[in-house]
């Protein structure tokens, strides 16, 4: 066995593990019990597939499959920062915004005023 033979060997090992938990983490963003799993999930899928990017440039001998995963790289990282920005707005309607806590805190302090009394609308004067 040679020094290349080996090194091939490796390669092949290295991008089957990196398949096999590719799809681990496929099923986890599909599967995933919270919005957070399946982003983290998705960046996962993203960091795995430039590490199979940069195996396969060492195993093919081509320099531009480097290039390849710079570009990669670069949109994974966009898309992560899309998913988070259109998450936190959802998550923070969804938890209440200053507006919904104002809200809130209205009808807090009016139900201590005036616990028993009836209030009036427009339309009862």
């Amino acid at each position: 066995m040679t020094l290349e033979s080996a090194y091939n060997l490796l390669y092949e090992g290295a991008l089957i593990v990196l398949a096999l938990l590719i799809g681990a983490m496929l099923i986890r963003s599909i599967m995933g019990p919270a919005v957070t799993d399946r982003v983290l999930a998705i960046n996962m899928i993203g960091t795995m597939v430039i590490a199979s990017i940069a195996i396969l440039s060492m195993y093919l001998k081509e320099n531009y499959l480097l290039d390849v995963g710079l570009i990669y790289t670069m949109i994974s990282f966009v898309s992560v920062l899309v998913l988070a920005s259109v998450y936190i707005p959802f998550k923070a309607g969804r938890s209440g915004t200053d507006e919904a806590e104002n809200v809130r805190t209205q009808k807090v302090r009016g139900n201590k005023k005036g616990a028993g009394k009836k209030r009036k609308r427009r339309d009862d004067r």
